[in-house]
């Protein structure tokens, strides 16, 4: 059953947090470390002092509700989504999945661009859940699922909107589940879109890759190497690390602030490309749910997701989006590798978070894109 879900935090949550905030034991940084070492301590102390005695969540609240907002039960798990509705009926729905260290959060300033554009020719039935574990969504008692998991239950949540057919799109662990309800239902989606292509997976012959294949697979290597810890972390040790961040609210944000620093199209200052209270909107999701241990425990699904599923090519009509601040920037070939590719483009502002950096480029590209695809 479909119902309109509205949260407000309690109260006495909120005062915990604030004196958590304030109560704070900082570590010894080098001098001059900046963000070299990790999160800044001097950055995350201001940050910090803001939240306890300066940031307004009950109006950061009060914004996000007003997107439409449901819960359904899928797979024995409660699941929260946005559902914005188009006014010209017979909109292409649109099913948008987030990634990590996100929730729907990622798609809050998107999704009335796309449901209420200057031509209602380009309108969609904007769909965006919280995956299982992330947000509003519960997560599962026993093990975590893995993208192919989820994808199943975007395509459960679709049936159950009404929507027999459908476009996908997505980005970091969302441009995985989009990849795989274009795999496992391409009767379904008409067209799919990613941000990203993931980080490559190749099991053939090197010697069957072109040079600038195997120049990007060297780099993404090195970028694993130097960037790539907390990943590794999650994959393997989720919970250590979760107990940590789970108690100091002050640890949540180191975690969560540092990706949106490095992956953002932000030149060194996050603060070029999310506000603090967007920022500390992010991170008090996280926060008010206890989802941060969740959340990372999906990467432990993914990593056991057989080589065979990331061998498969995508038939599915596939667009790409390059962003200059994201993680990864995989060359043409490679996409065509993977998929079957109709549109790449490459853009000159965002990053990792580009619907929340760039969001009227953004949300121009999903229109763009998916404009042959409305009558298929």
């Amino acid at each position: 059953m479909i119902e309109p879900f509205t949260p407000r935090a309690d109260p006495a949550a909120l005062d915990d947090l604030r004196t958590r905030l304030r109560l704070t034991r900082w570590p010894d940084a080098p001098a001059d470390a900046g963000w070299s070492l990790g999160a800044d301590v001097g950055y995350l102390r201001e940050l910090v002092a803001y939240w306890a005695d300066g940031f307004d969540w009950p109006a950061q609240e009060a914004a996000l509700a007003r997107l439409p907002r449901f819960r359904t039960t899928l797979g024995g798990l409660g699941i929260h989504f946005v559902h914005a509705r188009a006014a010209v009926p017979g909109a292409l729905p649109l099913v948008l999945s987030h990634g990590w260290p996100d929730s729907f959060w990622r798609y809050s300033k998107v999704i009335p661009l796309l449901a209420e554009p200057d031509d209602p020719a380009d309108a969609f039935d904007v769909i965006v859940p919280d995956m299982p574990g992330y947000g509003f969504s519960e997560p599962p008692a026993g093990a975590p699922l893995d993208s192919i998991a989820v994808a199943g239950l975007w395509a459960e949540l679709m049936t159950e909107l009404g929507y027999p057919r459908f476009a996908a799109a997505g980005g970091d662990i969302g441009s995985s589940v989009s990849r795989f309800l274009a795999l496992d239902h391409p009767g379904r989606v008409v067209a799919v879109h990613r941000m990203d292509a993931g980080l490559p997976v190749f099991t053939g012959d090197p010697a069957d890759l072109t040079t600038e294949e195997r120049d990007w697979l060297a780099g993404t290597a090195a970028w694993g190497r130097d960037e790539g810890a907390y990943a590794a972390m999650h994959r393997t040790k989720p919970q250590t690390a979760a107990t940590g961040l789970n108690d100091s609210p002050a640890g949540l944000a180191a975690w969560i602030v540092e990706k949106l620093r490095s992956w953002s199209d932000c030149d060194g200052d996050v603060e070029r490309s999310f506000t603090r209270d967007e920022i500390l909107t992010n991170v008090t999701l996280y926060w008010l749910t206890g989802t941060i241990g969740s959340s990372m425990r999906m990467y432990h699904a993914n990593a056991a997701i057989p080589p065979e599923q990331h061998a498969r090519r995508v038939e599915v009509p596939s667009g790409f989006s390059r962003f200059p601040g994201d993680i990864a920037f995989p060359p043409r070939s490679w996409l065509d590798r993977i998929a079957n590719v109709q549109r790449v483009t490459d853009h000159p502002r965002g990053g990792h978070f580009a619907p929340f950096e760039e969001p009227e480029a953004y949300a121009a590209e999903l229109r763009e894109f998916f404009r042959p695809y409305r009558q298929a």
